[in-house]
């Protein structure tokens, strides 16, 4: 693990559970697994603040546990997990975006809490979603719950591990281990989940409640049992990745090729989404007829056309479609592993080569990327560059480890006289590289917003104090001009200062998104090459 993702992994930590969470996390990032003794002494937290923290982490699906055959238990930090705290936003938007507003709040809930149950989730929503609707209406569950359904039958979402029954005459482990069958992990269980959302009342009536709550179990009262007690739900973020893949495919299909073409490749890969697995290089095949019956009915494309699209697709240079036999009018598959074939020439790298070492420097990238091999003087001839700028930029690149230099002697004895030196890209080092600078941006712009927030501290409580007094006032009916007395409490200029603050956070969230965006796309090509044979 880098010094780059450890400080990203950081700051995730601290800015999401607090400092208690982060001391744990990273010195399980630092250390590897250790059991909870070793974790104490080196955090110098007391023993319950770590059980706490080990209990938010696991919660959150960031820290894995195993029980070691003398009866201890290690804890081990999963860093590519908590790096995907940094695509939260990119879940909840795509949610949002396929299914709507409740679709967008049931992921959040999920990612917020790590894991929930099922009736649980939907009256979180319910009444979230009652919060932002007129007087006199509310959200029914009914509606959040078909919601819930149609993200578990589209694997969105999919159901926790759990521990299995054992038997009473056998010994309890030192920590359980969870499981479940692949065929149960997206059914969901028949509830009849009746109600609406309700509004959230006073502070008083809230008091009341919690005390009526307290009073309840100091009595020995038991809150009703939910109905789906013990089964929990977790965001599957597998499934969020492959459709940034379906889409980013679709999109290179497009810019490519034609827009018929991208809705064929994305008909195809619609109707195996959930029948293909994550990690697999081609989708289920298809036959030309399912193809043209589950093609949208904006598209009028007759079947000649359709075969005709498909055959051009399969004979493209890039592979994006595949022919597997000539049943049904012809079987094909979209090849998945594929999708990093086209990025080298598309890859972001001679964006940062351009910023750090200069347009010529991003040319003779673009060139190597091109021709794959060259020599220094056939490198001078085809960019067009003086002998000493090429040599000089060719030595900057080479320490950079971007580019290498082939040897391919003529004699045995490796003259340097009989001897072609061949400068080639190394294209895993260079996305490689460029991962890493992307995780220094990202934790570069946390640490500017955490800067400008402290910064403005005492601006930002100001506010919100004179903001919850508004909201108060405008409870019990005050009149518009002691409301507008309120206001007048933040000055012109401090008012002017909130703005920029607020257009400057914005910009660093924009800029976080950017580079998340080209994390995946570094990340998916380096993980499909090393899956390829």
């Amino acid at each position: 693990m880098t010094q780059a993702e450890l400080r990203l992994c950081s700051l995730l930590l601290q800015e999401h559970f607090g400092e208690i969470v982060e001391k744990v996390g990273n010195s399980l990032l630092r250390t590897g697994p250790r059991p909870l003794r070793l974790l104490v002494g080196d955090t110098g937290l007391l023993p319950d603040q770590v059980k706490k923290a080990l209990c938010v982490l696991i919660q959150h699906n960031l820290v894995r546990y195993e029980a070691l055959p003398r009866g201890s238990v290690e804890y081990e930090a999963r860093s590519e997990r908590i790096l995907r705290i940094l695509r939260y936003p990119r879940y909840i938007y795509t949610a949002k975006t396929l299914y709507g507003d409740p679709g967008e709040l049931l992921v959040e809930e999920l990612l917020l809490h790590g894991h929930l149950p099922m009736s649980s989730a939907v009256a979180r929503v319910a009444d979230r979603l009652t919060e932002t609707m007129e007087d006199g209406k509310t959200m029914d569950y009914t509606e959040v719950s078909s919601t819930f359904v149609r993200l578990a039958d589209t694997h969105f979402i999919q159901r926790c591990p759990t521990v299995p029954e054992i038997p009473q005459s056998t010994k309890a482990p030192p920590a359980p281990t969870l499981a479940i069958a692949e065929k149960d992990m997206y059914i969901v269980p028949q509830l009849s989940l009746v109600g609406k959302g309700k509004r959230r009342h006073s502070c008083n009536e809230e008091e009341e409640g919690e005390h009526k709550a307290k009073r309840q179990k100091q009595e020995g009262g038991r809150a009703e049992t939910a109905p789906d007690d013990g089964i929990y739900w977790q965001v599957n973020l597998e499934r969020f990745h492959q459709h940034f893949r379906d889409q980013a495919l679709v999109s290179a299909v497009a810019s490519r090729m034609d827009q018929t073409s991208s809705e064929v490749v994305r008909t195809m890969l619609r109707m195996s989404e959930v029948t293909t697995a994550s990690g697999a290089s081609h989708t289920q095949p298809l036959s030309s007829n399912e193809i043209f019956r589950s093609l949208p009915a904006g598209y009028n494309i007759g079947k000649q056309v359709l075969d005709q699209y498909l055959a051009l697709l399969a004979d493209d240079p890039l592979e994006f479609v595949g022919k597997s036999g000539d049943s049904g009018g012809g079987t094909y598959t979209v090849t998945l592993l594929g999708f990093s074939q086209p990025l080298p020439t598309s890859l972001p790298l001679p964006a940062p080569l351009l910023h750090r070492f200069g347009s010529r420097c991003a040319r003779i990238f673009r060139l190597l990327l091109r021709k794959k091999h060259l020599e220094q003087k056939q490198v001078e001839d085809f960019a067009m560059i003086p002998a000493k700028e090429a040599k000089d930029m060719l030595y900057r690149m080479l320490s950079e480890n971007l580019v290498s230099l082939q040897e391919i002697p003529k004699t045995p004895d490796h003259a340097p006289s009989r001897t072609f030196y061949l400068y080639t890209v190394n294209i895993m080092a260079a996305a490689r590289m460029l991962l890493h600078r992307c995780y220094k941006s990202v934790a570069n712009l946390m640490e500017r917003r955490q800067h400008e927030m402290q910064e403005n501290k005492r601006l930002l409580d100001k506010s919100q104090r004179v903001e919850a007094i508004l909201a108060s006032m405008q409870a019990t009916g005050a009149e518009a001009a002691q409301l507008h007395e309120v206001e007048e409490m933040i000055t012109g200029p401090e008012r002017q200062q909130l703005e920029t603050l607020k257009r400057n956070v914005n910009k660093i969230d924009a800029s976080e998104n950017q580079v998340d965006e080209t994390i995946f796309v570094l990340e998916s090509f380096i993980e499909s090459t090393m899956k390829r044979p």
